[in-house]
């Protein structure tokens, strides 16, 4: 009785250790965005999976800036964004869509950087074992661009 509880609790170990794995293996889940340029730590990212294509929504911001506070000292809102998201809040602000896994990279998306309103194509892949998401936005060709590295949140 003993040998089969013992095996019961090791398998119930292997397949929790199993799909923690497993869930590192795909960008879904938090991030936290690091600038490429300062080095600091700009927002908190949750990447969801709807029916196969990625997108990504601004859950919080850090480490503000004087120019990303709105008049009333609260909201940030994307001043240089075009079409729908013009002076709409970045925080709930969905910034990554159309994107779709391709082997081991996901791609054939955009990207929208909030500072800058510019959209981008991006190119995501999973590094050091998924605790970390290579963001690359480019124009045109994938070597004409700029990476950030993200980095898993619990």
């Amino acid at each position: 009785m003993k040998s089969a509880r013992r095996f019961a609790f090791a398998t119930c170990l292997l397949l929790a250790a199993g799909s923690a794995l497993a869930a590192n293996d795909t960008p879904v889940g938090n991030w936290k965005t690091i600038d490429d340029e300062s080095g600091q730590a700009k927002s908190i990212v949750q990447i969801t999976d709807e029916n196969g294509e990625l997108k990504a929504t601004i859950v919080k911001l850090l480490n503000r800036s004087p120019s990303d506070i709105a008049r009333d000292g609260e909201v940030a809102l994307c001043k240089k964004c075009d079409g729908e998201r013009k002076d709409k809040p970045i925080e709930g602000m969905n910034i990554m869509w159309g994107v779709h896994q391709d082997g081991d990279v996901w791609s054939g998306g955009h990207i929208l950087d909030p500072k800058t309103g510019k959209v981008y194509k991006v190119k995501l892949s999973m590094l050091d074992g998924g605790q970390k998401l290579n963001v690359r936005g480019y124009i045109g060709f994938s070597w004409v661009g700029r990476s950030q590295q993200w980095e898993r949140q619990p």
